[in-house]
């Protein structure tokens, strides 16, 4: 019997499973069967992105669940992203309807700003310039927010939120916003717990949905020797005496700090065993254990764009 997962609620009174499974990095030719599963495992809430390139492989899952009977649309939590290459106001519409499209849904739940800095657009998902480095472009997310308001008030999507902003880029989108973000999406886990920035976040009614909660052990720039805090013998430990993985500590970790967390795994067993994460608690002296961890370890920090002026975290402490 799947465990009840308990929802947090957004500033507009809607509601998202504090679980959800992650789909980036997910190899395509995979994807389909890792929703299937999930979906039968008791997931409910599936964070997706234009970026992922694999958001049809998700829609083929979703689809064939619904067709089953295993579960209606409605009860389902669906997230994705606008790209990079799409935030021009009038490219933002454009973006969501290719999403809606490879995922065969007629709305999102909770669609999100990627990441603040603009792309070149009109072309790759990664444009490069004659100098072969990432290609910009100049929009100001503030009016991308613009245009992702009026997504909500066309019905295309229920929610919008940001991705990967900064404590001052918050303050520059709330400064204009008819609609206050709903979420901020963030990597967090022990080494880079984003305490300052979780705290300004609630203080704005804004949650907090962490990304890489595992420290994202396969990231394509992963060089050897870098730490893994799914290896660090403490965790390790903490696991052995708990009678769980080290990865269902560290997504149990977010859950009671009240984040919503959206692991990412293809292989059945994982997608289960990240999912069993409500039958039991981490006590106060546990969670300090995991906190010795902090080290500001940003694993995923975009550095090849170092100078783009909306760069989240190149100038800004947090």
């Amino acid at each position: 019997m799947a465990p009840k997962v308990p929802n947090v609620k957004f500033n507009n009174g809607k509601e998202i499973p504090i679980i959800g499974l992650g789909t980036w990095g997910s190899p395509k030719g995979q994807v389909t069967e890792a929703v299937k599963i999930a979906i039968d495992a008791g997931y409910r809430h599936i964070d997706c992105a234009h970026v992922y390139q694999n958001e049809d492989e998700v829609g083929e899952g979703v689809e064939a669940k619904i067709k089953e009977g295993v579960v209606k649309r409605e009860e389902l939590f669906i997230t994705s992203k606008v790209w990079n290459t799409f935030h021009s106001p009038n490219l933002v519409r454009t973006a969501v309807e290719k999403t809606l499209s490879a995922l065969k849904l007629k709305y999102l739940d909770l669609y999100l700003i990627h990441w603040p800095m603009g792309y070149k657009e009109g072309g790759e998902l990664f444009p490069v310039d004659k100098d072969g480095k990432t290609a910009q472009s100049n929009v100001d997310y503030v009016d991308t927010w613009k245009a992702m308001e009026k997504l909500v008030e066309d019905g295309l999507v229920k929610s919008i939120g940001v991705s990967n902003f900064n404590k001052r880029q918050i303050e520059r989108i709330l400064a204009v916003a008819k609609i206050v973000p709903a979420t901020n999406q963030v990597e967090c886990h022990p080494y880079l717990q984003q305490k300052k920035l979780i705290e300004y976040c609630r203080s704005k009614g804004i949650t907090i949905t962490a990304y890489s909660p595992l420290g994202s052990p396969n990231r394509p720039w992963a060089k050897a020797g870098d730490p893994v805090i799914l290896e660090e013998p403490k965790i390790k430990e903490l696991a052995a005496k708990k009678n769980k993985t080290t990865g269902q500590i560290l997504i149990r970790y977010q859950i009671q700090r009240g984040n919503i967390v959206i692991p990412k795994s293809v292989t059945k067993e994982r997608i289960e065993s990240n999912f069993e994460v409500f039958d039991f608690e981490l006590t106060p002296e546990e969670v300090k254990i995991i906190e010795t961890f902090e080290c500001n370890g940003r694993l995923v920090a975009i550095e090849g764009l170092f100078g783009h002026p909306h760069h989240p975290f190149e100038n800004d402490e947090y």
